[in-house]
């Protein structure tokens, strides 16, 4: 047990390890969010510090988890390529695969955010966090892909045999500034690829995308922290206007895409993966449904949970505290099961899945 808690402990800081700092020539050194040779996040006095790397992955390693990872089966409804193209191809439609993973049907054709196909969530095929449960679809079932957007170049996020398999299937991939690197190594035709700084859209077809600012970092070696830009994302679909948050601490961006976007239908805000080590990196629920208000958004649907043990919380707390907050406040929550359609703008009535669930 202790030698698989060290290579696993060892997996995950190559995903955190500080790299170097100092003068450099950047193609990105025109970015705004570019100093020192890396990328930093936007000033923050009230962000909160984080522990010591030693410190947290010393914890990870010889730590105690309780209740992380769910005894019984988390609730999948399996989809088909014929059931997709089945939906309403005027509206908007989301549909969890599994951890920040989402497939969208954009008023006929299909995108996905930060696909994560694989088994684990690791540089390693044979070790790490692995997952809950299976995806809703296979990845070779999937229909034709127009867009894919990715919000960082962690491992659960950006997983490189997902995206390998899509490099010739995407039509277009969208990352923050330097992931097209990561992209290019993958297989990733450079005329697929569009990258963006805080604040750029872009369009594809009819649906318009635009990079805005989160709090978080990247890397995924032990030399490269903060080499590449970590971005959350609005997606503008005919009338309506869809918020994905990616990996990010509470900071006072959430009004700023709140008031230059006047507010959202639906925002999907990561749920999960926080702890009192790492508080500015990512959210506590009650940080969700703050970020949730800034954003003027109509409709909460939390992510980022459900699917891989990367943190010292149960694996239900995260659901069980924001739905309940969700419940104070009269906020319009969705929680659905995994691959299930949520149709934007649509009304449905909430289930807690997990209840009752070990």
């Amino acid at each position: 047990m202790i030698a698989t808690r060290l290579l696993l402990a060892s997996a995950i800081a190559l995903v955190t390890a500080c790299g170097s700092s100092g003068a450099c020539e950047s193609p990105y050194s025109a970015s705004p969010q570019f100093k020192d040779c890396g990328f930093v996040n936007a000033p923050n006095p009230d962000a909160k510090p984080t522990a010591n790397a030693a410190r947290i992955w010393w914890r990870f390693l010889v730590g105690t988890k309780t209740d992380t990872v769910p005894v019984d089966a988390i609730p999948v409804r399996p989809l088909t390529t014929a059931q997709l193209e089945a939906l309403d191809p005027q509206a908007n439609h989301v549909i969890r695969i599994g951890h920040a993973s989402t497939l969208l049907k954009l008023r006929g054709k299909f995108w996905l955010t930060d696909p994560m196909f694989s088994e684990r969530a690791s540089p390693f095929g044979f070790m790490g966090p692995k997952r809950f449960h299976a995806p809703p679809i296979a990845l070779q079932q999937l229909p034709a892909i127009e867009g894919v957007i990715i919000s960082h170049d962690h491992y659960d996020h950006l997983d490189a045999p997902t995206i390998e398999y899509l490099a010739q299937r995407a039509q277009r991939f969208f990352v923050p500034l330097a992931v097209g690197k990561r992209l290019l190594s993958m297989g990733v035709p450079a005329e697929r690829i569009t990258e963006l700084d805080w604040w750029q859209s872009a369009k594809q077809g009819e649906v318009q995308v635009t990079a805005t600012p989160s709090q978080h970092f990247s890397g995924r070696t032990l030399s490269d922290r903060s080499e590449t830009l970590w971005a959350s994302w609005v997606i503008q679909s005919g009338p309506q206007r869809i918020f994905y948050s990616g990996d990010t601490g509470y900071f006072d961006g959430f009004k700023k895409i709140g008031e230059r976007f006047g507010g959202f239908d639906l925002a999907m805000i990561e749920n999960g993966q926080y702890d009192a080590w790492w508080p500015s990196v990512h959210m506590t629920p009650e940080e969700d449904i703050q970020a949730f208000e800034d954003l003027r958004a109509k409709v909460l649907l939390p992510v980022h949970n459900s699917t891989f043990d990367l943190a010292f919380h149960t694996w239900h707390t995260p659901l069980d505290r924001i739905a309940d907050l969700a419940a104070e406040k009269r906020i319009d929550i969705a929680t659905p099961e995994i691959g299930e359609v949520v149709t934007v703008g649509q009304p449905r009535t909430n289930v807690r899945w997990w209840a009752g669930l070990k």
